[in-house]
């Protein structure tokens, strides 16, 4: 049992600095330029009031530019990913508006106005792809994970342990029979939360380290059977399109997959990663 703490404890420590590097000061991917942007040259630091004073005002363009600065300078952040998707989408640019919105949700999976404001966006595509079926236990599974960011789920994972770590000392010291058979009941699944909550930091770190998921950025792009301009067409998609990428290893194309199975090559300048 002292053994299973202590490997607890570790795990918990690493929960801790996997919640700070992937967060707080994640890289942001690298982006094409947008020539839609407004070059803002500053000589002071951009602060987030500016931006969200540029999108009050409705100057959609300037504020994305601000908000972008404002990654490339500090990193990653699901809000500021919220609002230039919010920027996007009152432009109509259905599918830059999906791409934020889903990196927006990718750090912050609790981001409950990034999902409504993303099944808005999904609405107005053209594709409707119908995902194939799930395991019960599978589907619960992955949407507990993504249900909180890595944060949340290391503040569950050191509380869980601490509470664990009590009710064990309750166990020890306590001379109460009734006292003793519930605290070892409540460390035992004290420890399981615990462990659960390792395994989803986890899980959401490798989900933002290996970014595989994708946008359709142009207003169409034909899936060929092979990765070559003259293979065979398969279907058609539209931009927006969430795609799964399952072969990264080619120069110009990808092999996709969809939620409903169906996969094929498109160009690489099609899509962006989320």
């Amino acid at each position: 049992m002292k053994h299973t703490f202590l490997l607890l404890a570790l795990n918990i420590i690493s929960i801790v600095a996997i919640a700070q590097t992937s967060e707080t000061v994640a890289t942001e991917p690298q982006l094409p330029v947008d020539s839609s942007l407004v070059n803002v040259r500053r000589t002071a630091p951009v602060t987030k009031p500016e931006a969200d004073s540029a999108y009050a005002a409705e100057h959609f363009d300037e504020a994305i530019a601000l908000y972008r600065q404002l990654t490339d300078s500090l990193g990653e952040s699901p809000q500021i990913y919220y609002n230039i998707g919010n920027c996007y989408f009152r432009q109509d640019s259905i599918a830059r508006a999906i791409l934020y919105y889903e990196r927006a949700l990718l750090l912050d999976p609790s981001n409950d106005d990034a999902r409504f404001n993303l099944d808005i966006a999904r609405s107005k595509t053209v594709d409707r792809v119908v995902p194939a079926s799930e395991m019960f236990f599978l589907q619960l599974f992955h949407s507990l994970i993504l249900s909180l960011s890595i944060s949340r789920w290391a503040i569950i994972a050191i509380a869980s342990f601490i509470l664990a770590l009590i009710c064990m000392a309750v166990y020890l010291f306590v001379p109460n029979i009734t006292a003793k058979k519930l605290s070892f009941a409540a460390a035992v699944l004290l420890v399981v939360v615990t462990v659960f909550a390792n395994i989803a930091a986890f899980e959401q770190r490798s989900h933002i380290r290996n970014r595989t998921e994708a946008i359709i950025m142009a207003p169409s792009a034909v899936v060929k059977s092979t990765p070559s301009a003259s293979g065979t067409d398969l279907f058609i998609l539209h931009e927006g399109t969430h795609v799964h990428i399952i072969d990264n290893t080619m120069r110009d194309y990808v092999e996709v997959q969809l939620t409903d199975g169906k996969q094929g090559w498109i160009p690489r300048i099609l899509i962006e990663i989320i």
